[in-house]
Order: C-alpha cells, then structure tokens, then sequence
C-alpha cells in the first residue's frame, strides 16, 4: 500500500511499460490497428485514480481490477478465477462444498440457472431463474461472479443468508441455508410402471456416460420387455462438453451430434455418434425445462434433431457457449467463452435454448388427481346389476405397478402416458 501519491513520473512510466508490453502482445496476435486512443485513456484513468482514490491503491489491486472489468465486459461466462481451478475440477468430478446450485451473473445481480438434486440448494425451494441479490447482508450487484460463487462455498455446517427476487412474489424472498459437501449422484433410474423406464442425469460429469449406460443396461436387464423410456433432464445446468457427447452416443449409431465454433467459421469441432443404439430404438421422451442448460441443450438438440425422441416441458435456458480453461500461473485461472454450439441442423443453442416439441408447464397436482377418492362408478350405485364374471382372457388393470413419483409429478405424468400412446400405436401398426 503508498501512504503518499505516486509521483506522476513514475505512473507515466508504468503506463508506458503497460502500452509496450500490450502493443507488442497485441502486434503478434491480431491485424487490426492497435487502438492507440483507447490505451491512452486507460493511461490516464490509472494515473488519475492512483493518484486521487480516497484510499491508498497498490498497481496491483488496480491492474487486478482492469482484468476483471475486461472479463466481465465480454459476456457473463467469462471471469479471473484466481487459480479456483481446483473447484472447477471438483464440479466436473461430482463432488465440491457450498450450495449446490448452478447460476450466472445477469441484471445487477446472480441468476440461479438451477438447484442440483439432493442439496441444501434444492431442499430450501431454491427454483430457476431466482435472482440473487444479497448474500448474508452483502449487495452482489458489484461482486463478480467468482466472488459471488467463493462467498456461497464454505466450511460445511456453516449457514448463508440469500435474498432473492422471485417472479411472481411481491417481495424479496429470504432462504437461510447451511453449507454442506455436495456430493452429486449425476445418474439414477428406475421404473415408472410396467416396462417403462426413467434416466434422471442430474449433471454431466466425467463419469456420467458410463453410469448411464450401466443404469439402461440394468433397465432392460430387469425387463426384456422394455416399451419406453424417460430421460429426465429438468434443472440439469449441463457440464462437460465430452459427457453430453458420450450420453448421446447411447442413443444416437450414427451423424452429428454437435457442433462447437470459434468467432473463425473454418475452426470449426464435429462430434459424431458410434454405431449403436443402447436403448434399442424403443421411444423416448426427453424432458427439459428453463433449468435445463449447456449440456443438457446438447443432448436434447442432438435426439431432437436425429428424430430418435420426443422434447417435452419448457423451452431450455439457451446456454450455448463453449468455456476454455487457462491456468496462466500458479495464482491465477481464466476462464474464456471460446466457442458456440451448434445441433446438428445446425441451429444455434445460444439465448434460444431448444424449444420442446410438446411444451408442458409444470404445476402442481389437485388433491383430487394425486388421491384415488372421490370417484364414483356403476357397482357404487345401489342396487346396480352385477357383471357377469367372463373369461375373456382380459387381464384387469395393476395400477400398483405405478411408481409413486409419477403421481406427484406432472410433466413426468404426461410423458408416461405419451410414452404408453406410442407403445399401443407401435403394437397396433407391427
């Protein structure tokens, strides 16, 4: 810290080790004239503040603050982690502290994109497209997104005040919640009823393409009889770029998957599909939803364009940029928007997310529609005439197969059903 201004030849000097150090960083990189003007007012506003602030200021502190303004410029993805690699490693491998959710920077404040299953994020009622704008008494409005994020991980056991502006509530909404070591189970599945079946991907880690194939594997092994399956990606925020390729692939043998660009077209990455299809072409219904991002979004766009299943729910959140890691030393860590995806069609994910092709909102279920009371039949009737007790071969219904999720769930109602629809149709035409 200077207890006195720096004399202003020694900040003209600074200035000028800046501007030659850039010029020729920026001479070797790109054609474009060097912005002569912009440089020396950013000259100027250095001296003046170092020379002016209300507090003392180190160089360091200043061109520290440069660097994120930089970032922070370029869109909300981007941003100087100061060498966090090793939490963006823990995400990517399935286990970190802190909250568990997924947001951005956005509107002067912190956007959650979603909660992650099984964490204390979801288990407060935190829902996408929150907007965070205090931690503990804290206003976020000038944190960068990295602080933001280092402020909600903690010391398990340790409690966060978050103030939150939700749409449709009159007033701020106050969620204390208590740090926890999140550990994210990225794959799970089960039956819904009678030889349909259900995917939940939470996140796409490292590992989750061969968690999902062991779990479809499992499916089918307990029923040779599989006639659908749901792959449930609501509030998946998405992860890696490889894990989307990998799920895909289980249900895709052959064509694009996704595409990523650079601002050159000719930089161009295509990542196709195997030969094979795990699922064994029987139907699939997709579900996605306005926390649905990045990953998720790929895999979506890529079964919804090779027409091998059905996107139902919400329009997606329209994440569609590729971030590139840097360690750039031992103290520091960018992270860079470097490329865009693109579904095979070659439609943009990015701001446009994928549009379902049935969109279903989600509600919650009457009373009525989750209990089986109330309903009236003809045997209720007094004095009713009794059927006849025929053999005809008919098996009566066995509702207890039904798994108790669905009925709580009604976006996963309408895709069994639509599921059951296409099963009777196939039966109907072969």
């Amino acid at each position: 810290m200077y207890s006195s201004p720096l004399p202003r030849f020694l900040t003209a000097t600074l200035a000028l080790v800046i501007i030659a150090s850039f010029t020729i960083r920026y001479s070797q990189a790109a054609q474009d004239p060097l912005p002569l003007a912009e440089i020396s007012t950013f000259a100027k506003v250095f001296e003046t503040i170092k020379n002016n602030y209300v507090e003392d200021i180190s160089d360091e502190e200043l061109l520290q603050a440069a660097v994120r303004g930089m970032l922070s410029g370029l869109d909300p993805h981007s941003a100087l982690l100061d060498n966090r690699l090793d939490d963006v490693r823990s995400e990517t491998s399935g286990r970190y502290g802190g909250l568990g959710i997924e947001v951005t920077k956005d509107n002067g404040g912190i956007r959650v994109i979603s909660p992650i299953d099984d964490t204390p994020a979801q288990a407060a009622g935190i829902l996408p497209n929150d907007l965070i704008v205090r931690l503990d008494d804290r206003p976020v409005n000038r944190m960068t997104l990295a602080d933001a994020v280092g402020i909600m991980r903690g010391e398990p056991g340790t409690k966060i005040k978050l103030t939150i502006v939700r749409q449709g509530s009159d007033v701020p909404l106050v969620f204390t919640l208590t740090r926890a070591v999140i550990r994210i189970r990225s794959v799970r599945s089960y039956f819904l009823d009678d030889n349909f079946g259900y995917l939940r991907v939470t996140q796409f880690q490292t590992p989750t393409p061969e968690l999902a194939r062991e779990q479809i594997q499992e499916l089918f092994k307990e029923s040779n009889a599989m006639e659908g399956l749901v792959l449930d990606l609501r509030n998946n925020p998405g992860g890696e770029l490889q894990s989307a390729v990998g799920v895909s692939d289980l249900f895709i043998d052959q064509g694009v998957i996704v595409k990523t660009r650079a601002r050159n077209d000719t930089n161009e990455q295509v990542f196709n599909a195997t030969p094979g299809d795990l699922a064994k072409g029987i139907p699939i219904v997709v579900l996605v939803n306005e926390g649905s991002a990045s990953a998720s979004e790929i895999v979506a766009g890529a079964l919804q364009d090779h027409n091998r299943a059905i996107i139902m729910g919400t329009q997606t959140f329209g994440k569609g940029s590729v971030q590139t890691i840097w360690s750039l030393d031992k103290e520091t860590t960018l992270k860079l928007t470097t490329h865009l995806y693109y579904t095979p069609s070659d439609r943009s994910i990015q701001a446009l997310g994928i549009v379902p092709d049935i969109t279903i909102e989600s509600r919650e279920l009457p009373a009525f529609e989750q209990e089986e009371i109330g309903r009236l039949r003809e045997a209720d009737l007094e004095g009713s005439l009794d059927g006849e007790d025929l053999d005809d071969g008919v098996e009566e219904g066995n509702e207890s197969s039904l798994n108790p999720a669905v009925k709580e769930d009604y976006q996963l109602q309408e895709a069994l059903n639509l599921l059951k629809g296409l099963s009777i149709a196939r039966r109907q035409i072969g």
